[in-house]
């Protein structure tokens, strides 16, 4: 066995889809391919995975991500009929061109970081995304909030609580909880108002009652389980399309995650989607003007 390797923890039944990230002693560090989580387990315990279509669980998990992108992008698409525009030449409403929430998301894991970014794009949403480790995120955020002005900031990589801890109120028995509350802490110094900056925090098994004091607007997890890596993306991306006037449908929000509501919770908050008239480009399409 070696680092890099694909495994699963057979004391678990092989529940969880894991790449071998360290060894150190008998013990192997190991990332969740599917899911947020950060655990050990000695190195007896693990078997190896050659293919992890196999494997039951990762095949729900993946076919469940598919899905719930598929209903994201149809209510995309009904979110523009909505607005009473088009930008259609041949229709008779105005053409309007759109401006969702910007995000920036802050991952502490680059595989996880980067499927992120491919929800982000073939959603249409603007983001950056910065990998750095959990730790780095408090000063990460002060660097480049004032930079970058985002609308929605995510603060997530890998969390778990750790073993023999049994106080789950203490931010002492999680591996990254409490550097989640200290970069929500950097992000409220920032903006204190909620509905002007989006805050959605956490991994899996986080300390979602600190999060959401600390001043998330959305954070995992109530139940203290594990959540899928794209959680916090599709509520990046719900917070990014809902109109500024509405505030963001948390039970759709929850329905569109895969982990549900023992997964992610979450505060009244309003959305960041605007339009804007005209659509340059509907109104005279060999004008190559980008507006947004």
């Amino acid at each position: 066995m070696k680092q890099g390797d694909l495994v699963v923890r057979k004391s678990y039944g092989g529940d969880v889809l894991f790449r071998v990230a360290a060894f150190a002693a008998h013990q192997a560090v190991l990332r969740g391919m599917d899911y947020r989580l950060l655990a050990d387990a000695p190195i007896e315990d693990l078997q190896t995975v050659r293919n992890p279509d196999e494997l039951g669980g990762t095949r729900q998990a993946r076919v469940q991500a598919n899905e719930s992108l598929r209903r994201m992008n149809e209510e995309r698409n009904r979110q523009a009929a909505r607005v009473g525009f088009s930008t259609a030449l041949d229709d008779r409403r105005q053409p309007f061109f759109e401006v969702p929430g910007k995000v920036l998301h802050l991952d502490g894991d680059a595989n996880y970081l980067r499927k992120s970014m491919q929800v982000y794009n073939q959603l249409k949403v603007p983001a950056e995304g910065i990998h750095c480790h959990e730790s780095q995120m408090p000063q990460v955020l002060l660097r480049t909030l004032p930079q970058l002005h985002p609308d929605i900031v995510v603060i997530t990589g890998h969390d778990g609580v750790l073993k023999q801890r049994e106080d789950l109120q203490q931010l002492s028995s999680y591996k990254n909880s409490l550097n989640f509350v200290q970069a929500v802490n950097v992000a409220r110094d920032y903006e204190r108002n909620r509905d002007s900056l989006v805050v959605i925090a956490g991994a899996c098994q986080s300390h979602f009652e600190a999060l959401l004091q600390a001043g998330a607007n959305f954070a995992s997890s109530p139940g203290r389980i594990m959540i899928h890596a794209l959680d916090p993306v599709y509520v990046a991306v719900r917070a990014a399309f809902t109109p500024f006037r509405d505030t963001i449908n948390i039970a759709d929000v929850i329905a569109h995650t895969i982990s549900g509501r023992q997964g992610v919770g979450g505060i009244e908050t309003m959305g960041r989607y605007r339009i804007g008239v005209p659509n340059l480009k509907a109104v005279n399409p060999e004008q190559n003007v980008n507006i947004v």
